[in-house]
């Protein structure tokens, strides 16, 4: 909305023609849900709060949770908010792209919203069944899939670019473009929604990984960047920069609160949301082996999770001592602020693998 006012302010006077710059909208544009992040913050834990909207603890779990029990979640609404008002702010609303990301923000936040609220004011343990909540994922999904695949001009829109090599490119057709895209919108909602169990472990991953999203969004974008580094040219793929340096914003801002010990949670509504952001995002700009590397510790998360559940059917037996991967190390001594961190810094050293793939053909 902003940047509709600067561009009518700029036929008339030429030095608001400077908001035309992506990379400036996107200073603006973390800055600006980092802002709201902290100034609505406060109110928001507080109004939670007062509604006894609190988290459940796992009686089965590491013993040092339970000191969080009532801690006030569905804070990842806030994360919404902030990302939400702050594109709209500062990104061209006539771009396709922009819209298709904000929907699945918004819609796999209203899934999570559902599932939370179930749990901490109606008192159900399950929340939303698994089946519903996948079945909305899925549609959602689908909806999403759908419309990149039938507007896509291009083929490298609907190929799967495989990151160290120039020239290899797959083609997936339509249909396999539908089911890989998917996949990996769906999968990678849930996976940071596995690892959103340890105060700022999901949150500080999302953002870095969402930032490097957006690094290859501006490349994929730009005609010239995109050839030179033999990337596929998606055109209007360069707005997402703004989308994801909102994301960062509110991310920081929400970690304010979110770093240990926790004011506030962050709650499926947050977690789902961010992921299934992620997850379109990287389809979008055809990098979802990328986002596989990168994500590496939603990755591990959700294998962690996979593995504990189908050992224990076939053979009774657990492999690790709790799943998700995290509580795993903490049963097995790590204090909660050293698997945080040191997850963060796994992803950090994934994050430059991926970035490094730009250059490294």
């Amino acid at each position: 909305m902003l940047l509709m006012l600067f561009q009518w302010l700029g036929h008339d006077v030429r030095a608001f023609n400077v908001f035309n710059y992506i990379t400036l909208r996107a200073v603006l544009a973390t800055l600006t849900s980092l802002m709201i992040s902290f100034a609505v913050g406060p109110w928001m834990i507080r109004r939670l709060t007062a509604m006894k909207i609190g988290q459940a603890v796992r009686n089965d779990g590491p013993q040092t949770h339970l000191t969080k029990a009532g801690t006030p979640t569905m804070g990842g609404a806030l994360i919404i908010v902030s990302i939400a008002f702050t594109t709209l702010l500062w990104a061209e609303l006539n771009n396709p792209y922009i819209w298709i990301v904000l929907i699945t923000l918004v819609g796999y936040g209203a899934v999570g919203w559902v599932d939370d609220y179930r749990k901490v004011v109606h008192r159900n343990p399950k929340g939303l069944s698994a089946k519903a909540k996948y079945f909305w994922q899925s549609v959602i999904g689908m909806g999403v899939v759908g419309y990149l695949a039938f507007s896509a001009t291009l083929p490298s829109q609907t190929e799967l670019i495989v990151p160290f090599f120039k020239t290899v490119a797959i083609p997936l057709g339509a249909v396999g473009f539908m089911i890989l895209s998917y996949f990996v919108i769906v999968g990678t909602s849930n996976a940071v929604n596995l690892t959103d169990g340890l105060d700022g472990l999901a949150i500080m991953p999302t953002v870095m990984v969402g930032s490097a999203l957006g690094v290859f969004a501006y490349v994929a974008g730009n005609a010239v960047f995109s050839k030179y580094l033999g990337l596929p040219y998606i055109p209007g793929a360069g707005e997402l920069v703004v989308f994801c340096a909102a994301l960062a914003g509110a991310g920081l801002g929400f970690l304010w609160f979110n770093a240990y010990p926790a004011e506030v949670f962050m709650g499926d509504v947050g977690a789902l949301a961010l992921g299934g952001a992620l997850g379109v995002i990287a389809v979008i700009v055809r990098q979802e082996i990328v986002l596989f590397i990168m994500g590496g510790v939603f990755v591990m998360e959700t294998l962690s999770v996979m593995l504990q559940v189908g050992s224990f059917k076939l053979t009774g037996k657990r492999i690790f001592r709790m799943a998700p991967l995290h509580h795993h190390y903490e049963l097995k001594g790590w204090k909660e602020t050293q698997v945080v961190v040191r997850f963060w810094i796994i992803t950090m050293m994934l994050v430059l693998v991926g970035l490094s793939t730009l250059k490294l053909r």
